[in-house]
């Protein structure tokens, strides 16, 4: 049983908060985004949309099935070894597919800023369908090895209960190369190439600035206005809040497994060990980040902001018209 500290008293508060929050957050962005009516175009809208679907997977697999109901009703058929296995598969599918959709949606705004010959190729409703499609395919595939990692805690009436690990995981070379893939793809790869493409997005807009800046200067006009700055303006913002959102939340996890490393701890000693309040609370900021987008679209997307508060407004004045 697990022992009811502090932090797990935090902790069951937190998830069944965010689980509320999870939903709403990314059901309204879905249904908001999916009108198109936002002011972007259908290639960003594809990539929040598909991101914001990600996200509402996460919280269904990782924080519903896995922990809100586990903490608060053990003891039933989730709790069985083949159910928890195939959560493992979905959760750790899902995780994947929502930070590679980060990762694609940087790489696309990456495209469309500092490559302008390029984007008419990339930057495409069609190929984004082909990205989204294929990441998703690719991430689920290569997650399905997960639901035979595990192993019974103990049998009761021939039925397997819990989920460990098996002592092959940790010992056979294929399951050790697998979970050494598993960590490079989700998040450090992703890490690096955000870090990366963010970096030389930030030098392209210092340069052609200074450049844009210089021609702006040398022009007749004294009130001259330039929509085309004004617009990567937006989309910058939208592309650095967003990946910064995802750097930010994660960091603690990434720098707590290099942590567990460096310093070959396999166990901890009690539930109030600094090492494992650590990592549960990476945990909790990295769920966190399936609920900033739409803050962050609110926040960044005048548009966004309208739509939204029609959506707000709109069972109020239903309901006004309905009585008049």
């Amino acid at each position: 049983m697990r022992e009811l500290t502090l932090f797990h008293q935090i902790e069951d508060i937190y998830y069944a908060i965010l689980a509320v929050v999870g939903i709403l957050v990314n059901s309204v962005a879905i249904l908001i985004l999916s009108r198109g009516k936002c002011g972007l175009s259908k290639c960003i809208t594809h990539y929040l949309v598909a991101m914001a679907v990600a996200d509402l997977l996460v919280v269904f697999t990782d924080v519903i099935l896995f922990t809100v109901i586990h903490f608060h009703f053990p003891g039933t058929y989730l709790d069985t070894t083949p159910a928890r296995s195939l959560i493992h598969v979905l959760l750790y599918a899902a995780t994947d597919i929502s930070v590679w959709f980060t990762v694609t949606f940087t790489f696309d705004r990456f495209i469309a800023i500092c490559c302008p010959k390029q984007k008419t190729k990339y930057c495409t409703e069609k190929t984004v369908v082909v990205v989204i499609v294929t990441v998703s395919v690719l991430f689920c595939l290569k997650n399905i090895p997960w639901y035979f990692v595990y192993e019974p805690e103990y049998v009761i009436d021939n039925v397997p209960w819990g989920g460990i690990e098996s002592l092959s995981y940790y010992t056979e070379t294929t399951w050790v190369a697998f979970e050494s893939l598993s960590i490079i793809l989700t998040p450090f790869l992703p890490f690096v190439l955000i870090l990366l493409l963010n970096a030389l997005t930030v030098r392209h807009i210092l340069v052609a600035s200074r450049v844009r800046r210089k021609l702006l200067d040398h022009s007749k006009s004294e009130n001259h206005t330039d929509p085309e700055m004004e617009n990567r303006r937006k989309s910058i913002i939208l592309m650095f809040t967003i990946s910064g959102s995802f750097i930010l939340l994660w960091m603690t996890n990434v720098a707590f497994f290099f942590y567990m490393r460096f310093s070959n701890i396999k166990n901890y000693r009690h539930p109030h060990d600094p090492a494992y309040i650590t990592e549960q609370s990476g945990y909790m900021l990295q769920l966190l980040s399936t609920c900033t987008n739409t803050c962050i679209y609110a926040v960044a997307q005048t548009k966004f902001r309208e739509q939204l508060k029609n959506a707000v407004k709109y069972p109020f004045t239903a309901i006004v018209k309905f009585v008049k």
